[in-house]
């Protein structure tokens, strides 16, 4: 399986490096273009950027497998994290990832079987003191309950 930049994506990729006076430094940003358009970080993906940037697929590899922002297998249409750090930890947090593992059945990195929901649990999200919080794809959710998380998840299945 091949992975090519649409055009779209490849003006997009020149205006990133634009901002940087050598190509390198736009690696993140290119990196979530990619994963926009092709839902996951594949080997394929891996060697367009590298390509596209200028550098080493090792050097792409190295940004993906740091950053958990990045995903190296497909992820569900609703990608739940769930901050377990300290201060969530304190007020909830692993009540909350609990809650989600048991209710979807799957663990760290897990999709459920009709590729609906994907669960992560990570470190800091930077909410420490409106904790414990989610976030679903790119919205966070902050001063949560357990209450609170199950009509989140009613609004993402009526938003279906």
């Amino acid at each position: 399986m091949s992975f090519k930049f649409t055009q779209e994506n490849l003006d997009r990729i020149e205006q990133e490096t634009k901002k940087y006076p050598v190509r390198k430094p736009a690696v993140m940003a290119v990196l979530y273009i990619a994963q926009e358009q092709n839902g996951f970080i594949s080997n394929e993906v891996i060697k367009e950027v590298a390509e596209v940037l200028g550098i080493t697929p090792e050097e792409v590899l190295g940004v993906v497998t740091f950053y958990t922002m990045y995903h190296q297998k497909p992820m569900g249409k609703y990608h739940i994290q769930v901050c377990t750090n300290v201060s969530c930890m304190l007020v909830g947090g692993y009540g909350i990832w609990n809650q989600l593992k048991d209710k979807f059945g799957i663990g760290h990195l897990g999709v459920t079987a009709d590729q609906k929901f994907s669960l992560e649990e990570v470190e800091c999200m930077g909410s420490c003191g409106t904790a414990p919080m989610i976030a679903v794809n790119e919205d966070y959710y902050e001063n949560l309950s357990k209450d609170k998380v199950e009509k989140i998840l009613e609004s993402l299945k009526s938003s279906n």
